[in-house]
């Protein structure tokens, strides 16, 4: 039977229902093995244990036969198959469990594999976005936050722009499609930010309590 981890959610990667005024105009999620590679380095570490099986197998020539030495290498090489399937694994769970959403007035991350949580990002919060995008076309959106907005960088990771710890900024990680994304989340914010506020005049600035736009 199909189990649904995340069925309490009113609205799917939200924790309660939108208000009338709001509507999502874009869902995603992680790409399971690209996240293991922006995020675990996987590359790297596949890379790590290739080196290490060609030492050895370079060292063990020079005392046996070249056959006798390849064989040598072998431990090593199963060894970094073991942690490249559980680097992806951990990604795989990691972006089952994330819900990336951008509606017409915020940005939201539902991230959390075991404690699961949901950030809020207004866009009046978020002073710029930086994209980086490959040419398969997955990639990055990172946001700068501004005034008194503070996120752990330990209790966000690995949906954070790498190596900005000090001011940690929130990102939608390896996903597809990032800069028609972007494009997407550029044009709601603008919107957004240039609607106008709506205030109350007080008896001195204006007669009978008028209402004025900013």
């Amino acid at each position: 039977m199909h189990h649904d981890d995340f069925k309490f959610e009113p609205v799917r990667g939200l924790p309660e229902a939108l208000p009338a005024d709001e509507h999502i105009i874009w869902q995603g999620a992680p790409r399971p093995l690209q996240l293991a590679k922006d995020a675990w380095a996987l590359n790297w570490v596949i890379g790590y244990f290739v080196l290490l099986a060609v030492w050895r197998v370079g060292v063990s020539s020079t005392t046996v036969p070249l056959t006798e030495a390849m064989g040598h290498g072998v431990p090593l090489l199963l060894g970094g198959l073991v942690a490249a399937l559980l680097l992806i694994g951990m990604s795989y769970v990691q972006a089952r469990s994330t819900v990336y959403t951008l509606t017409n007035k915020r940005a939201c991350m539902r991230i959390g594999a075991a404690l699961t949580m949901t950030l809020n990002l207004p866009y009046v919060c978020i002073g710029t976005a930086q994209v980086g995008a490959r040419r398969n076309g997955s990639g990055i959106i990172a946001f700068e936050l501004i005034g008194d907005t503070r996120l752990s960088y330990l209790m966000t990771w690995p949906h954070v722009r790498p190596w900005y710890m000090a001011r940690t900024q929130p990102a939608f990680r390896s996903i597809p499609d990032a800069a028609r994304v972007a494009a997407l989340f550029a044009e709601a914010a603008e919107t957004r930010l240039s609607e106008p506020k709506v205030t109350r005049l007080d008896a001195e600035q204006g007669a009978h309590g008028a209402i004025a736009a900013e």
